[in-house]
């Protein structure tokens, strides 16, 4: 665990730029926040990025794909968060602008979410 806590504490540094980032436990791992919005999961040790139509090609273009895992001998996907590209633990600029179309695409998540709250289409 405190491999993983380690971690956490380097992402969070990396992604300071973006504003006050905060990680909270979940599942085997944390997700990360930034102004009440989660945008990244961290789990196993990775870095996964929330993804969606806005920015979901750049990860495409990198040969990436979604979160999965293996539940009941068979593979689960999880389309809303795809690995970083491990390029840009080397590049803090492109992190943080990646990090960014991450924030946006969670926080079309969240307005998403609490439209459908309120019974809106």
């Amino acid at each position: 665990m405190a491999r993983n806590s380690e971690f956490i504490e380097f992402v969070k540094d990396q992604l300071a730029p973006l504003g006050p980032i905060v990680s909270r436990r979940m599942f085997s791992g944390a997700g990360i926040y930034c102004d009440g919005v989660i945008f990244a999961l961290i789990l196993r040790d990775t870095l996964y990025f929330k993804v969606d139509d806005g920015n979901r090609s750049a990860y495409q273009a990198e040969g990436l794909s979604p979160f999965s895992y293996q539940a009941g001998g068979r593979p689960v996907e999880i389309g809303a968060y795809w690995r970083v590209p491990e390029r840009l633990f080397d590049d803090p600029d492109e992190m943080v602008a990646w990090a960014r179309a991450a924030l946006a695409a969670g926080g079309r998540a969240r307005v998403k979410k609490k439209g459908r709250r309120r019974g809106k289409p």
